[in-house]
């Protein structure tokens, strides 16, 4: 009985892994607290504007590998076969546990990230196809308004229509699809408020 219910255990270890607040300690490596600097957001966006481009990017791609190779290695090395549907829910579970520990982090009052770059590395290790679809239109709309939130926002609701269209009949990846996407325009409820007031910064503004 206890070897049954150990594998559901991981997403108490993907919560961990995605708890792991990177912007932050990377601030915190320069002698900043990020939550003092900027929006106060600890993701890549803010580190971006607050330390400069590079750390920006260097975030981004931590966060990400946070939700996607914990994911993948899991999948392909200890449960290969999703064809099972409790397989496959073990596999939504860990990846939504990822997203929900980097945006809601305990080692910070439970105040983290706004998970974009987590759900993206989450996606690219269980719906890859679909990743690659938001992916383009997060890159192109934040290219042509040259504002981060405007992207992530449209890849967040465009993200269950590609999962339903990459895995149509995979109903508890649509829903994993349908979860993060929700939770990541969530997330944005405060730059949606500055979208519509017209003072969202740009891409490459930094702030106070």
């Amino acid at each position: 009985m206890a070897m049954n219910l150990l594998p559901w255990l991981w997403p108490l270890a993907f919560f961990l892994v995605g708890s792991i607040p990177t912007g932050y300690l990377m601030a915190r490596s320069r002698g900043l607290d990020i939550r003092a600097h900027g929006s106060g957001n600890i993701g890549a966006t803010n580190v971006g504007r607050v330390l400069g481009r590079n750390w920006g990017l260097a975030a981004f791609g931590f966060d990400f590998l946070k939700g996607f190779l914990p994911l993948f290695l899991l999948r392909h090395y200890l449960f290969p076969d999703d064809s099972r549907w409790t397989t496959s829910l073990l596999l939504v579970l860990c990846g939504m546990a990822a997203i929900l520990g980097h945006n809601f982090t305990p080692w910070l009052g439970f105040k983290g990230g706004k998970g974009v770059a987590t759900t993206g590395g989450v996606l690219a290790a269980l719906l890859p196809w679909a990743f690659l679809v938001v992916l383009a239109i997060w890159a192109i709309l934040t290219l042509l308004t040259r504002t981060v939130s405007i992207g992530s926002i449209a890849a967040a609701i465009a993200l269950p229509l590609a999962a339903l269209w990459f895995s149509f009949g995979q109903w508890i990846y649509f829903a994993l699809a349908l979860a993060a996407g929700g939770l990541v325009v969530w997330r944005h409820r405060a730059n949606i408020e500055r979208l519509r007031a017209g003072t969202e910064p740009k891409l490459g503004a930094k702030r106070a």
